[in-house]
C-alpha cells in the first residue's frame, strides 16, 4: 500500500507518444510525482523529463532499480514490455503496461504470475474502458436494462499516415502482431468485459494496402460463449475515416456507442428498448469534451493500490485477450 498523503513515485519506459500522453495526466494528480524518463533516445528522454521537470535516462534498468520509485509505466513497443515489466515488478514496483501486455500468451502468463509471486498490481492499458460512454452502456447491461445479451458488434479502425508501414508496428518480432494486436485488443477486452468468457474463436486476416506482411493490416473475428452468444469484430488499418462502433444486443434492447472523441467524432451512447409495431424509442447521451480516459485509468491505478485490490483491466484480462488474439491467428491459418 502507497501512503497517499505522500507522492506515488512513478517511472516511465518509453517516451514516444503514449509516454507523453501518461506524464500528462500524472501532471495533474497531487498524488503523483514522475520522477525518472528512460528511452534509448536520450533526445527523446530529455524532451519529455524538461517537460516534467525530472530526471532522464538512456538506461531503463535505473527506473526498475530506483528505490523512491513505487510504480512504472511501460511505454514501449511490445518487445520490451516483459523484461521491463519483470524486472519492476521484481524489484517491488507495481506497472502499467500498455497494451498488448506482450508480443504473446507465454510472456503474458509470466508477467501475471510474476505479480502474484511478487504482490504487486500489473495492470494492462485498456483505457476505453474509461470511457463515459462504455461506462455508461456496461451499467445499462449489468442492470438487466436491455436482457440477457445476443450478440456484440464490434469495429474498431484507422486509416494510418505516410510510412506507417515502415513504423516498429510492422516487425513482428517487435510488435508480435498486426492490427488485431493493436485496436483489436481493445475490441477483444471490451467483448470479454461485456460478455464474460469465451470458448471458441475464429477470424480471418488480410493484408490490403500496408505493406505489413505477414502482418495483418485488417483482422475480422467471430467469438463464442458456452451459451452460444456471439461478439463480432472487424480491426481495421484501412479504416480511411477513423470509426469507433460498440453495439450490444440484448433480449429486450439494445445499447451502442459511437465515436471516442476527438477524430473519432464525439462519444455517445444510445439505449433502445425492443418494440413491436410501435415507432421504435432511443434515448441517446453525448459525452463533449476532451479523452479523459487516460486520467481515470491512472486513477483507477492508484486506487487499487492503495485498496489492494485487483485494478479494472489487470494482467489477467490482458492474457486473456491475447489468448483469444492467438486463437484467432491460428484459426485463420488453417
Amino acid at each position: 500500500m502507497v501512503d497517499t498523503a505522500k507522492n506515488i513515485k512513478v517511472g516511465i519506459v518509453g517516451a514516444g507518444r503514449q509516454g507523453h500522453r501518461r506524464a500528462a495526466v500524472l501532471k495533474e494528480h497531487d498524488d503523483s510525482l514522475l520522477v525518472l524518463v528512460a528511452d534509448n533516445d536520450i533526445k527523446a528522454a530529455r524532451l519529455l523529463a524538461d517537460k516534467m521537470g525530472c530526471e532522464a535516462t538512456t538506461d531503463w534498468e535505473e527506473v526498475v532499480k530506483r528505490e523512491e520509485i513505487n510504480a512504472v509505466l511501460v511505454c514501449t513497443p511490445p518487445q520490451l514490455h516483459i523484461p521491463v515489466s519483470l524486472a519492476a515488478i521484481e524489484n517491488g514496483k507495481h506497472v502499467l503496461c500498455e497494451k498488448p501486455l506482450a508480443r504473446n500468451p507465454e510472456e503474458a502468463a509470466e508477467m501475471v504470475a510474476a505479480a502474484q509471486d511478487n504482490g504487486m498490481k500489473l495492470k494492462c492499458g485498456f483505457n476505453l474502458r474509461h470511457h463515459p460512454g462504455i461506462k455508461q452502456a456496461r451499467e445499462w447491461v449489468e442492470q438487466g436494462v436491455i436482457g440477457e445479451l445476443n450478440f456484440i458488434r464490434c469495429r474498431y479502425g484507422i486509416g494510418g499516415r505516410p510510412g506507417y508501414d515502415k513504423e516498429w508496428r510492422a516487425d513482428p518480432e517487435i510488435a508480435g502482431g498486426g492490427q488485431l494486436m493493436d485496436q483489436g485488443m481493445h475490441a477483444l477486452d471490451l467483448s470479454r468485459w461485456f460478455m464474460g468468457e469465451f470458448n471458441e474463436a475464429i477470424g480471418f486476416l488480410s493484408t490490403s494496402f500496408w505493406d505489413v506482411a505477414p502482418l495483418e493490416d485488417n483482422a475480422f473475428a467471430l467469438l463464442r460463449t458456452d451459451k452460444g452468444q456471439v461478439s463480432s469484430i472487424h480491426a481495421s488499418w484501412t479504416q480511411w475515416k477513423n470509426l469507433f462502433s460498440f453495439e450490444v444486443y440484448g433480449n429486450d434492447g439494445y445499447v451502442m456507442v459511437d465515436g471516442l472523441g476527438g477524430s473519432y467524432g464525439t462519444e455517445k451512447v444510445t439505449l433502445g428498448k425492443r418494440i413491436f409495431l410501435k415507432p421504435f424509442q432511443e434515448e441517446t447521451i453525448e459525452f463533449r469534451g476532451e479523452d479523459r480516459s487516460w486520467d481515470k485509468e491512472w486513477n483507477e491505478f492508484v486506487t487499487a493500490i492503495n485498496e489492494n485490490r485487483e485494478p479494472l483491466g489487470n494482467g489477467y484480462d490482458g492474457l486473456q485477450a491475447l489468448k483469444l488474439a492467438y486463437t484467432i491467428y491460428e484459426s485463420s491459418h488453417k
